[in-house]
């Protein structure tokens, strides 16, 4: 029994120890990544015109080793931004101190770079303000990359990648890539030379293009004259455009309505004139001769009110029959031969 208690109190302490070396390195892992000091620190203010994309955390470094970091940031006067960020101690800043935030990455996180100015000049005291005078924003890559945009369209995704992460070391101030950045460039200068045939057809093309534009460079001017004035008068008219939005929309509520209240009469109708139009060829002959004669009719009725506000007729024609007792028929007819009676 002593034996098994002595054997399971060794490996008790055994457990402990080994408990005890994985606590700790884990710490000491954990202090190396994370760069963490415990030391003292000193607190700093700076002021940037610009300070998108810093978080609170981020790195503040002198010669690209981390000495504090990101406690706080506030704007100020809604057109800039204090950052207030500790560095260790025995780092002492001084009133040329120029601050600038730089991207770690192309991922887009960002740091705070400390470089001191050549020359003596007063220690700042812990609190103090880097005024915006001595501070610079990051690189704008959007406006830096939109000029590398056609060296880009000739490189494989992996190269893009590696070049701009090497551009934006060498606009920031890192020289130590530029050799990196020159063999890329060269790179891609080959490139471009083994596809100059496609080049020189596209530069060929423009150049057509360009001509043809410029021989119509009046018409051109005034296209543009045009529809700058074109824009002009719509400005002018907007209200009076998008107050019609609303009554065109009714409109269109109404002939909706309207065009599914009359479609069947409609069809009716239209099935009914093709009968009319049936009955119109069968007849063609008949109505030829009937419109032939029309004006001829026509000019004759218009005689009987020309002399006033009247109708005058004169009996041309009379047949008739009377009927006496004893179912005795007697005929009754009555013609003239007057000019006036005559028809043609």
């Amino acid at each position: 029994m002593a034996i098994l208690d002595k054997r399971t109190a060794s490996d008790m302490v055994k457990l402990i120890i080994f408990i005890v070396i994985t606590t700790l390195l884990t710490g000491v892992l954990i202090v190396t990544i994370g760069n963490l000091s415990f030391g003292a620190t000193r607190v700093y203010k700076a002021e940037f015109v610009d300070a998108t994309g810093v978080v609170q955390g981020d790195d503040v470094r002198i010669a690209g080793v981390k000495v504090g970091s990101v406690k706080d940031i506030e704007i100020i006067d809604r057109n800039r931004a204090l950052i207030s960020f500790d560095v260790v101690e025995s780092t002492l800043l001084n009133e040329s101190t120029h601050a600038s935030i730089r991207y770690r990455n192309l991922v887009g996180q960002r740091y705070i770079s400390l470089t001191q100015e050549i020359g003596e000049s007063e220690e700042l005291e812990e609190g103090d303000t880097i005024p915006a005078s001595q501070t610079s924003p990051a690189l704008d890559l959007t406006v830096l990359f939109n000029g590398f945009k056609p060296l880009f369209q000739a490189l494989s995704p992996d190269d893009i990648n590696k070049l701009s992460y090497e551009i934006v070391q060498v606009f920031q101030g890192e020289g130590g890539t530029l050799e990196s950045l020159l063999g890329h460039t060269a790179s891609i200068t080959t490139t471009l030379a083994q596809r100059d045939e496609v080049i020189g057809d596209l530069i060929v093309n423009l150049n057509q293009v360009l001509d043809h534009l410029a021989d119509r460079d009046d018409q051109l001017s005034d296209l543009i004259t045009s529809f700058r004035t074109f824009v002009s008068g719509l400005n002018d008219d907007r209200e009076a455009i998008l107050s019609s939005l609303d009554q065109i929309s009714a409109l269109s509520v109404q002939t909706a309505g309207l065009v599914k209240g009359i479609r069947p009469p409609f069809v009716e109708d239209i099935k009914q004139l093709r009968r009319f139009a049936t009955n119109v060829a069968r007849n063609k002959g008949e109505l030829d001769r009937a419109l032939q004669v029309l004006p001829i009719k026509l000019n004759k009725v218009g005689r009987t009110a020309i002399y006033g506000s009247w109708f005058n007729f004169y009996l041309c024609n009379f047949q008739g029959k009377v009927k006496l007792p004893g179912n005795i028929t007697v005929p009754v007819n009555y013609n003239t031969a007057a000019a006036r009676c005559d028809l043609g």
